[in-house]
């Protein structure tokens, strides 16, 4: 039976009991791991408001932004590769207007330039002599900026630059500073060693320069004149002659460490004997001039002269000069005890040189090394042995008068180029002088020849009536 009451509940003693209530488990909402491929910027932005990932000029300013940085280090990585290759590849070289080397590197780059470069600046150089003639000569150098030319097949960049410092330069003037810089691809720097060694010889070998004479006043050498070289050409001797001897003088100056390692005084010298006027004197002004010596005379009958002078001037020399002393024959012997002047009042109770002297100033202790000497004379019988012996005298060569083959030479000299069609007149200007009935020396056949510098045919048919004419000359000079 129930009972329903107000707040009673009914008894539920009778009703079967209820399991115990099981604990509510906590959901767990899985989501998925960031990706390992995912943009710094998409995590950057991640922690971004919303409003500024939807904004699309904040967007843009980014980009430009990254654009921006990477223009940076590219040029940056730019500048370092360019200066790693400059530093690795290329050839640089510098030369400014205090450098001797200066003007000649100018000359050469106008060389190369003058047909690829439009602008050029001009230098004048005036030389007036004493008379009032003037000569004039004008060089084109490249002008201030950037050229390129070509030298063996390579591209070479210069650039000449004047700068506000003020200078002096070889000339002991002051000017303003002036750089030449050379550029290019390359890693061997020999390449502009070589080119500035052959600019420097090719200015060298295009100045003019003359033969330098020296001649004893009082103990000391004064240089008396300069005159013009002689090619070496010019002086004909016998077939190999003139060969054999410039041979003989280059290896002497190539040696001279073998010398001074083994203990070996460095001389030479060399003695010309012959008749007169067959090329001695000549032979030794075109050997000097050749190997760009200066040549220092010396006369022992010179009447002032004395065993002290004499060993001073030969042994205080000018550098890079040959002594020469002529007609060695006439300091001694007869031609000296027979000279009328020996007894002129002026000259009493003055010394002459002796042959002991001579010796002693030739090859005496304390005697000056790297010296080369040359003597002539007509006659190398009057001659004594202790003047010519081994030592003093290295080389003798006898300077003989001239032959058939000498005499062609002469005229093909005088008259070249020779056609093949006019090779006749040389073989008969041959056999003409072999008609002549006396020896014929080089001075008599060139001083023929120049009484008829372009008449080649007179001088053939004159040459018998000219030199027959000067026969009476030579038989004198016996």
């Amino acid at each position: 039976m129930t009972w329903f009451g107000s707040g009673s509940l009914p008894s539920t003693s009778g009703l079967p009991a209820l399991p115990p209530p099981v604990p509510s488990t906590p959901s767990i909402v899985l989501s998925p791991a960031p990706s390992s491929s995912s943009s710094p910027i998409s995590s950057i932005s991640a922690y971004l408001p919303d409003f500024l990932k939807d904004n699309p000029y904040f967007n843009a300013g980014a980009g430009l932004a990254g654009m921006g940085m990477a223009a940076s280090m590219a040029k940056r990585f730019a500048i370092i590769i360019n200066a790693y290759f400059r530093r690795r590849f290329m050839l640089t070289l510098q030369v400014n207007n205090r450098d001797a080397v200066y003007p000649w590197l100018l000359e050469f780059i106008n060389k190369y330039s003058a047909a690829q470069t439009r602008h050029f600046t001009a230098n004048s150089t005036i030389k007036q002599a004493e008379s009032g003639k003037t000569d004039v000569s004008i060089n084109y150098l490249p002008s201030f900026g950037t050229h390129f030319f070509t030298y063996k097949w390579r591209w070479i960049k210069c650039e000449r630059q004047r700068e506000e410092q003020v200078v002096d330069n070889t000339d002991g003037y002051r000017v303003p500073l002036e750089t030449v810089t050379l550029t290019t691809l390359g890693t061997d720097s020999r390449f502009f060693r070589d080119m500035v060694g052959f600019a420097t010889k090719e200015a060298q070998a295009s100045t003019e320069t003359g033969l330098v004479i020296y001649n004893a006043v009082g103990p000391d050498w004064r240089k008396m004149s300069v005159g013009t070289k002689r090619p070496l050409e010019s002086v004909i001797l016998r077939h190999g002659q003139a060969e054999s001897m410039l041979e003989d003088m280059q290896q002497f100056l190539q040696c001279k460490t073998w010398y001074q390692e083994r203990g070996i005084p460095y001389r030479r010298g060399y003695l010309l004997y012959g008749p007169p006027g067959t090329g001695k004197s000549s032979f030794i002004a075109a050997v000097a001039a050749h190997f760009g010596y200066s040549v220092c005379t010396l006369s022992l009958s010179d009447r002032t002269m004395d065993d002290f002078r004499l060993n001073r001037l030969l042994n205080s020399t000018p550098p890079s000069s040959v002594l020469v002393l002529e007609d060695i024959d006439a300091a001694f012997g007869d031609r000296a005890r027979d000279d009328p002047m020996n007894d002129h009042p002026a000259y009493q109770g003055l010394t002459r040189v002796t042959l002991s002297g001579l010796l002693n100033s030739l090859d005496g202790i304390g005697n000056v090394e790297e010296r080369i000497l040359f003597m002539t004379t007509n006659y190398i019988d009057r001659l004594d042995a202790a003047l010519i012996r081994p030592g003093r005298v290295d080389r003798k060569e006898f300077i003989d008068y001239a032959d058939g083959e000498m005499l062609g030479k002469l005229f093909y000299h005088f008259y070249k180029p020779l056609d093949k069609a006019d090779w006749h007149l040389m073989e008969e200007f041959i056999a003409e002088c072999a008609k002549v009935n006396q020896p014929i020396s080089m001075a008599m056949a060139q001083g023929h020849l120049l009484l008829h510098k372009t008449t080649p045919r007179r001088a053939i048919e004159m040459v018998r009536e000219a030199l027959s004419r000067d026969e009476k000359d030579f038989n004198d000079t016996k």
